[in-house]
């Protein structure tokens, strides 16, 4: 039937309808079936044509009312083809035109229904039929899958294809509305296979090209989904099926690690490999945008070795190659985090997981300290060596450039003595063999640093910059010693420091003769901020009673003490 002589008949019907409505309570004889369309949706996307399968519910009556059928009274629609004689004409006529949802009243005259033969015991002959129906499903042999995009997102870096995993969230309804089935109500994805027979065909081809979080109205003809069996209870037979899907993620078993690099720094003297210790900072979430874990909701970074087994595979993989400073997206998938079992509430069965990873710093438990010369003088002859005495300024920060300490922030720079275990290990090498005015940058791993406990103000592991000055150093003493000669003592040392001659030395009289020693060029303290403090150490140890003076046999040179032991242990 063409179109036009489709909206005659269908106008044709309407008029009959409108004239033969006063009379619906006595119609006379009839030429043709009268239809009232007493509802009619809103939104009409299809009427039933000649040669489409339709499924619908309907009431039979007589002109008193009686009830001859129903197929609500049999719990199960009708189903069949209209417009090809396999109804009695009168509902043949009836049901072309309608859409989904529609409700129609009919008068099917006699000559159109059962006629003078009527059925037997149930349709008298010569009857007048009254059917109140309503259209629940039109389909056609011809039809195809139809497929809406309600909404997608802006990034869409791959699709769905046959063999990959999917999960995704359905509603499931009828095509008049009536739902039957839910994954939001089961409370978790539907997760399977696509194009490998698991699903029903329509779904397998619906689902191909989305993107995950994609949204998409898929209608699906019987002859696509559960065909004329239907499926329970709750799918009759040959009813096209309306799923409304939330794509959550997917994946191929055959996937690696995707790397996507957000921002790398300019300038990357190193990249993490197998057995590096790295600290970073993530945002993990599902491929719907769901965060699932963060580093930074606990204000602390995740640290830990990479390649050793210690993290998921894809996390063990997906760092490696990164620079510090470097903010790269690891895309994992299931086979390669949790799997099939997911991880906690929070992780579910075959999720892809998405890592947002900024990297603090990273160290190899076997690096020295880095040590880069900014600037140094020249006829630079005299440098630092193990115990001088030395004054610098620093700054002190993280390898993300977090300030931590400066020695500009005090009213002078600092000061220690190499090799005396008063500042880190890193520190103290990165000091040595420095000029006075030269600067340098160090890099710190942990291990020559705080360690894993980190310290006040610094965190554990952390790898530690140190920008350094050296102002100023003084030649040291050997470790131990706290006055060394420069040339050999005083045979007559105890008389020459009892300058009153009483037989004991007071503390007054020991400094002062030290103090000669120092000015005549004689020896050399060891170089400290205080003297004065060295010099009461050095009478403390002499004065071995405690007693406030030195006696002849309390006095003892470091070298003369250190032979004694040397034969004690003999």
């Amino acid at each position: 039937m063409s179109p036009g002589s489709r909206c005659c008949l269908h106008l044709l019907l309407l008029l009959l309808g409108v004239l033969g409505a006063p009379a619906l309570g006595d119609p006379g004889p009839l030429e043709d079936v009268v239809i009232d369309r007493y509802y009619i949706p809103k939104i009409c996307l299809r009427e039933a044509q000649m040669g489409d399968f339709i499924r619908y519910h309907y009431n039979g009556t007589f002109k008193d009312g009686k009830k001859f059928d129903s197929s609500y009274d049999r719990g199960a629609t009708v189903a069949g083809v209209v417009g090809v004689g396999r109804l009695i004409t009168g509902m043949d006529r009836g049901l072309q035109g309608m859409c989904v949802n529609e409700r129609r009243h009919l008068i099917v005259p006699p000559h159109l229904g059962y006629g003078s033969i009527g059925v037997a015991g149930l349709i008298p002959p010569d009857a007048t039929l009254y059917f109140d129906v309503v259209m629940l499903d039109i389909w056609n042999k011809n039809d195809k899958l139809q497929i809406t995009t309600l909404s997608k997102p802006e990034r869409c870096n791959r699709t769905v294809e046959n063999s990959d995993f999917v999960r995704y969230h359905y509603n499931g309804t009828l095509l008049d509305g009536t739902p039957f089935d839910s994954s939001y109500s089961k409370g978790s994805t539907y997760d399977t296979y696509v194009g490998t027979g698991w699903l029903i065909k329509g779904m397998d081809q619906g689902l191909l090209g989305m993107c995950a979080g994609e949204k998409r109205s898929i209608i699906i003809p019987p002859f696509l989904a559960y065909g004329e069996k239907g499926y329970g209870t709750v799918i009759p037979p040959q009813a096209s099926l309306v799923f409304s899907v939330l794509l959550v993620d997917f994946h191929n078993p055959k996937d690696g690690v995707f790397l996507e690099h957000l921002e790398v720094p300019e300038t990357c003297k190193r990249r993490a490999v197998t057995g590096d210790f790295i600290r970073y900072h993530y945002n993990g979430t599902l491929m719907d945008g769901t965060l699932f874990d963060s580093s930074y909701s606990r204000n602390e970074t995740y640290n830990t070795y990479i390649g050793k087994g210690y993290i998921i595979p894809g996390m063990d993989q997906g760092l490696q190659g990164v620079c510090v400073g470097e903010h790269r997206r690891v895309v994992i998938p299931p086979h390669l985090a949790y799997g099939e079992n997911g991880a906690g509430d929070k992780i579910p069965g075959s999720a892809v997981l998405i890592f947002d990873v900024h990297v603090i710093d990273f160290h190899n438990p076997a690096d020295p300290v880095e040590i880069e010369t900014v600037f140094r003088p020249e006829g630079c002859n005299v440098t630092t060596r193990h115990r001088d005495f030395v004054r610098y300024h620093y700054n002190c920060s993280l390898l993300d450039g977090t300030r931590l300490f400066s020695s500009h922030d005090y009213e002078k720079p600092q000061e220690v003595t190499l090799g005396a275990n008063k500042v880190i290990e890193g520190l103290n090498s990165g000091l040595l063999d420095m000029c006075a005015g030269e600067r340098r940058v160090l890099i710190v791993p942990p291990h020559l640093g705080h360690g894993e406990s980190g310290a006040r103000g610094v965190p554990g592991s952390a790898v530690l910059r140190f920008e350094v000055e050296l102002i100023s150093m003084e030649e040291g003493v050997p470790e131990g010693y706290l006055f060394i000669w420069h040339g050999e003592p005083p045979a007559n040392l105890y008389e020459q420091m009892d300058l009153n001659k009483d037989g004991g030395i007071p503390a007054e009289e020991f400094s002062n003769f030290i103090k000669t020693q120092v000015a005549e060029g004689k020896g050399r303290l060891m170089p400290s901020s205080d003297p004065e403090k060295v010099i009461a150490d050095m009478f403390q140890n002499q004065d071995r009673n405690q007693d406030g003076k030195i006696t002849p046999e309390e006095l003892k040179l470091k070298s003369d003490e250190d032979q004694e032991k040397i034969h004690e242990e003999l």
